[in-house]
């Protein structure tokens, strides 16, 4: 004889919180909801407006610099640390945490050009208008002991960038030449040149640690291989890259900041045409900074004002500026994710947040799962007339948008006489030019 017996688990129908209270069944049969849909557009409609809402990124002001800022550098060990370079020659090692000046070095006469640390944290390397390259401990002397550089090398010529291998002891600046050198000697170990213009910028693969990328004055972009002795490729543009970044997810792309007001997502291997044309800034792009996680880069600009651009999008998602806020020269993305610091003139460094609306503070479980909700909500209604004309909308100074307006003229214009030429020109006589390959002279290898 078969005795079946009735099991009942208290979970399924007794509340965790009040364990009187029956839980309240629900049946998630589509036809028993009909109104789903609108119901969840209005929730996604809400919260890209409460996201609008509190979309507040400023966080703070660091001062204490008395004179502008002119290079930045993060800390590869420490989420708290960042030091900043001025044009007095004055080095500032800031601790975010307390939003104070650890310690002050006077480090070079005349502006500081460049600064990097050293991949294991313990040193940071200076170069600036003096012809020197300096080495400073990151910890500061003790007491009675002076403030001096670990080691200083005398060049020829007024170095105007560095940078640090991301693994070895060894250290790369540029000027009149690219020059490698190792951290023990006090002569380059190898010295590459193409052409015979000053080199503004030099950057280190964060992956592939032996390729390096430097820009120069003469509108090239040029990679090298630490493992040849000659340069590898050398692209030309219509105008001068000011800075470039290589992505630290793919070894292979880099991104560079250009005088046209726009920047060229590269990949290395095909550089006849850029992956992407990057748009929105109305005047010279200054600087360029990865997030750590290859998604998104953040630039700074000389029209006051620095922009945050996903990787794979031609335009900006945000754009942060402030009434006081001066020219752009230098920003970096935080090692966490989570913050953005930019150097302008007005001798300020300020920190932002990386999303504008996301709450700092620690949040609970319920929280957490409002905050992925509207999340999805609004992924999945992001391309709704009204969702997207709310989460595009930015407030922007006036004279950014005039100069928008202005641009977007020109733009038409330029359309409108480049059609009629082809309209009344013989077939092929004006070809069409997409715009990835407008801006590039030549590649040479």
């Amino acid at each position: 004889m078969k005795v079946k017996v009735l099991c009942r688990n208290p979970d399924d129908y007794v509340r965790e919180t009040k364990k009187d209270l029956p839980k309240v069944p629900r049946n998630y049969d589509p036809s028993l909801h009909p109104f789903e849909v609108p119901r969840e557009y209005t929730r996604a409609l809400n919260a890209t407006k409460l996201e609008r809402t509190f979309a507040k990124p400023f966080i703070a002001a660091l001062e204490g610099h008395r004179d502008g800022v002119n290079c930045m550098a993060k800390h590869p060990k420490s989420l708290s640390t960042v030091l900043s370079g001025a044009c007095d020659g004055e080095v500032k090692i800031w601790n975010l945490t307390t939003r104070k000046c650890t310690r002050t070095v006077q480090a070079h006469e005349g502006f500081v050009r460049g600064m990097c640390v050293r991949f294991c944290g313990t040193s940071f390397l200076t170069v600036g208008d003096d012809k020197t390259v300096k080495q400073w401990k990151m910890e500061s002397p003790g007491y009675g002991e002076k403030e001096e550089p670990i080691n200083t090398v005398l060049g020829k010529t007024v170095f105007t960038g560095v940078d640090h291998h991301w693994r070895d002891a060894v250290f790369a600046t540029c000027g009149q030449q690219v020059d490698i050198w190792d951290e023990q000697r006090t002569c380059p170990m190898r010295s590459y040149t193409w052409g015979v213009d000053s080199i503004s910028s030099v950057r280190f693969n964060p992956i592939e640690t032996h390729i390096l990328g430097s820009c120069a004055a003469d509108r090239s972009i040029v990679l090298y291989d630490l493992r040849k002795p000659t340069p590898l490729k050398k692209m030309i543009l219509e105008m001068r890259t000011n800075a470039l970044c290589w992505n630290p997810m793919e070894a292979f792309i880099f991104t560079a900041a250009n005088e046209n007001y726009k920047l060229y997502t590269y990949d290395m291997r095909n550089m006849d045409a850029p992956v992407i044309v990057h748009m929105d800034h109305v005047s010279a792009v200054l600087d360029v900074d990865y997030s750590p996680t290859g998604k998104e880069f953040v630039t700074a600009s000389f029209d006051k004002s620095i922009r945050i651009f996903p990787f794979s999008s031609g335009h900006s998602r945000e754009v942060y500026h402030t009434a006081r806020m001066q020219h752009v020269t230098c920003v970096c993305w935080s090692s966490d994710n989570k913050y953005i610091l930019c150097g302008s003139d007005e001798m300020n460094i300020r920190i932002w947040k990386a999303n504008a609306s996301e709450k700092l503070s620690l949040l609970s479980p319920r929280e957490k799962a409002a905050k992925n909700y509207n999340q999805k909500l609004k992924e999945k209604f992001q391309h709704h007339p009204q969702v997207r004309r709310i989460a595009r909308h930015r407030h922007l100074p006036k004279s950014i948008y005039n100069q928008i307006s202005e641009q977007r003229i020109m733009r038409e214009a330029r359309r409108k006489k480049d059609a009629n030429r082809r309209k009344h020109s013989k077939a092929g006589a004006v070809p069409i030019v997409p715009e990835k390959k407008q801006h590039v002279v030549a590649v040479l290898e």
